[in-house]
């Protein structure tokens, strides 16, 4: 859906009743668990290394559960408040050329591991009212040696013929979505 003015709630409410029933828009579901690249997407794996030590995991995850990774003057999450938990519905919406572009997406798995090297977080996967299939992964990674790592992963390609007309433009939206999402949760910690 695009609206030229920011979606009111009630249309974002809408929005996300018609993606209830909805099933995934890409076959490759929990493919970003695998190692492997997944054939016919961009695949993209992209890191930084947050510090070291509990409380920067502990803040990593805070950030992660407040959605504070995406970078909200133009990309964020409705509802703000939703709960990252398996089968989740929401809206993510980006603002691009004056633009809101609402794209649904379903949390498909959650990670909240525990052990010697500890993951929290997430991934969703599109729905056919999203601009591109895939699916991407948030996650924070505190491993062994104790560094604290956020970790972002996905495949995809453009659904509509719009994005596939403007390919090199959705790909570098995808690398500065990227690069912010690394930077935001970054200042997230340092501060």
């Amino acid at each position: 859906m695009v609206t030229i003015q920011r979606p009111s709630k009630d249309a974002i409410q809408r929005f996300l009743q018609r993606q209830l029933n909805s099933s995934f828009s890409y076959t490759e579901i929990h493919f970003t668990e695998k190692e492997e690249a997944v054939l016919g997407y961009n695949n993209d794996h992209n890191r930084v290394l947050l510090g070291k030590g509990q409380a920067v995991y502990d803040a990593a995850c805070e950030a992660i559960r407040h959605w504070q990774m995406f970078p909200g003057d133009w990309a964020w999450i409705e509802p703000p408040s939703a709960p990252i938990q398996t089968g989740q519905t929401l809206a993510m919406v980006t603002k691009v050329f004056g633009l809101h572009w609402l794209n649904g997406c379903r949390i498909v798995y959650t990670l909240d591991g525990t052990g010697p090297e500890r993951r929290f977080g997430f991934a969703y996967g599109t729905l056919p009212e999203h601009i591109e299939c895939g699916e991407e992964r948030f996650s924070v990674e505190w491993r062994a040696d104790d560094t604290v790592w956020y970790d972002l992963k996905a495949f995809s390609h453009p659904r509509l013929w719009l994005v596939w007309l403007a390919y090199p433009v959705a790909r570098y939206l995808q690398r500065r979505f990227v690069r912010e999402s690394l930077q935001r949760m970054k200042s997230k910690i340092e501060n």
